[in-house]
């Protein structure tokens, strides 16, 4: 290292977690999950961004604030999902879920989300946990034995678990809904109360039978719970459609609630005349965070069961709210222990693609192994995704859109911002940063309007607006490239007012670092990029913009952050993944949708 790489302030490097992370008392700890992923499929771009991907940017924000954090994901393994598509593989479950649980983990790598830890639900630690606050909810009296009517398909010679049962929603009428949920209303649903249900492996029409279940008592739990979403909604600031969601529930009054399922891939019900049947995937899966976290450590109850000194953050699709908001929290409230609950939850509306939804059999839209095959680079799918995360309104994935945000956002703005500081330094100065001043009134402007936006950057992301805050930093590179054309930085400035040219390069070269900061929880693979061509570390988020690159400053090679994409390729990747707008008025269905999401305010 030389002298001149020592001058850069030590204390701007990224905080690196130094073997098992844990909450440290004194310190800001933030506890991070995105709801668990099914094994059974390949996500597609809206699965990404309406969990893993949002709760990994503000996971790089808080570990770049120096928040000890600690961020956990994994697969959920159990239930009728995997049964169904074990059986339409011909494999063993499994045989299913450790295929998919790499996939996914492939998946992920490719996409940059750094997770401290990614793991499943089929273990031990599962099994254990599970049964123990069931056990714990059984003997404070908030568990119940029932009959319940169930399908029964006499072809199969089998009760029908939710997902096993399509039919019509009684409540809005569309015609492919599941047994457990409806996709178009987004209402919970008993596999009963579908009109004209039928078996998904034979399409046969089952019958009704009666079998012995356990229920949790929701009614009981109703006011614990109302007075905690009150308190916890308040501080942690919930998202707009999650307080909604929950609100809608509680209004309705909640109702005994079955978790157990006739099944045979799941967690087993710990009770003798039970021993045949598993826990319901909704009621275990949640617990796969703790299962999860105790297999990357032992303490794992230092997070869970700290919440004196822990908040805990979690990003989801809106129709995961009322299990994370309702019925998990209710079965933590019942066991009477000390469990760190929900501070803030973020989700998303859909994201749609082109002029319909995601479908793996119809092969219409990007998913996660897709994205990759394209060539093009993770940070551009990183920005599209964020900068259209569906926060308040659905939104809608279009190949045009995304080709002009590239061209005209990434590389004409950010690209452009650095491109031209980098090859002006080494053409003229050798990479050698110049000695330099920002004493001048252009300079002291540029200033005092980064830290202004630097202030609403960090206040978006803090409640967690991640559109907003990538909007602000895109102004801020915005803000830089004015000041380049104010400053008609070009060898005319160079050879006729050197002093001036020095403190545009001098200040360029700081805001660059900068940047490379707060666009690193969005695209981590840029920020490296650019901090490799300043040849300097990792830096943290700062409060206020500082001169941290100083004169005498060997700065490393230029290189391009991204690159054109011809507009040609739309139509190549329309045939490719589906999706042909097929009318102008669908197209204008599509514009419409894009431009009411880039209106609200999260």
């Amino acid at each position: 290292m030389t002298s001149s790489e020592r001058k850069i302030n030590p204390n701007i490097e990224l905080k690196a977690p130094n073997g098992t992370i844990l909450p440290v008392v004194g310190e800001r700890n933030v506890l991070i999950t995105s709801a668990l992923p099914y094994v059974n499929n390949i996500p597609h771009l809206g699965n990404i961004i309406g969990s893993v991907l949002s709760a990994d940017v503000f996971a790089r924000y808080s570990r770049a604030r120096n928040y000890n954090t600690l961020y956990i994901c994994g697969t959920d393994e159990y239930g009728t999902a995997t049964e169904t598509k074990a059986l339409e593989e011909g494999i063993t479950c499994q045989e299913l879920c450790d295929k998919y649980n790499t996939i996914h983990k492939q998946v992920y790598e490719w996409f940059n989300i750094g997770f401290d830890y990614f793991g499943r639900t089929t273990t031990h630690h599962q099994t254990e946990i599970s049964q123990d606050i069931f056990l714990k909810l059984h003997k404070n009296g908030y568990l119940h034995e029932d009959t319940m009517v169930q399908l029964f398909c006499e072809k199969c010679q089998r009760f029908l678990a939710d997902r096993y049962v399509e039919g019509t929603c009684p409540k809005c009428g569309y015609e492919d809904a599941r047994g457990d949920q409806c996709d178009s209303c987004g209402q919970l649903l008993n596999a009963i109360e579908l009109v004209n249900p039928r078996c998904k492996s034979d399409n046969n029409t089952p019958i009704t039978r009666e079998s012995k279940h356990m229920f949790l008592d929701l009614t009981i739990l109703q006011k614990d719970v109302e007075e905690w979403v009150e308190k916890s909604s308040i501080e942690g600031k919930w998202s707009s459609n999650g307080k909604t969601i929950t609100q809608a529930w509680l209004r309705e009054g909640l109702k005994p609630r079955c978790i157990t399922r006739d099944l045979k891939w799941g967690t087993p019900v710990p009770l003798e005349d039970m021993k045949d049947k598993v826990f319901y995937v909704w009621f275990d899966a949640p617990i796969g965070y703790f299962s999860i976290t105790a297999n990357y450590t032992n303490e794992w109850e230092k997070w869970w069961k700290n919440p004196e000194h822990v908040k805990l953050y979690q990003f989801m699709g809106k129709d995961n709210v009322p299990f994370h908001t309702v019925i998990f929290p209710s079965s933590l409230i019942g066991t009477k222990e000390d469990w760190t609950l929900l501070h803030h939850i973020s989700t998303t509306e859909f994201l749609n693609y082109e002029n319909t939804k995601f479908s793996k059999s119809r092969n219409i839209g990007v998913f996660g192994t897709d994205a990759k095959d394209t060539g093009i680079p993770v940070s551009v799918w990183r920005y599209y995704l964020i900068s259209s995360r569906p926060e308040t309104n659905d939104s809608v994935f279009t190949w045009k859109e995304f080709i002009i945000k590239n061209n005209n956002e990434l590389l004409a703005n950010l690209g452009n911002l650095v491109n031209r500081v980098m090859k002006f330094v080494a053409a003229k100065y050798n990479r050698i940063l110049p000695s330099f001043s920002v004493d001048q009134e252009a300079e002291q402007n540029l200033i005092k309007n980064v830290n202004s936006l630097l202030t609403d950057y960090i206040d978006a992301l803090e409640n967690i607006k991640l559109r907003s805050g990538l909007e602000i930093a895109m102004e801020i590179s915005r803000q830089g490239n004015g000041y380049l054309q104010e400053s008609k930085l070009d060898n005319s400035l160079f050879a006729n007012n050197p002093e001036k040219c020095a403190s545009v390069i001098g200040i360029t070269t700081n805001l660059i670092y900068l940047v490379s900061a707060i666009f690193g929880p969005y695209m981590p693979s840029t920020s490296e990029s650019i901090v490799r061509q300043l040849n300097a570390p990792l830096r943290n988020i700062p409060d206020t913009w500082t001169m941290d690159i100083e004169p005498g400053h060997h700065l490393g090679k230029a290189e391009y952050l991204f690159t054109k994409i011809d507009t040609k390729k739309e139509q190549e990747f329309l045939e490719k993944y589906g999706g042909v707008i097929k009318s102008n008025e669908t197209e204008k269905k599509v514009n419409k949708a894009n431009k009411a999401n880039k209106k609200s305010k999260a």
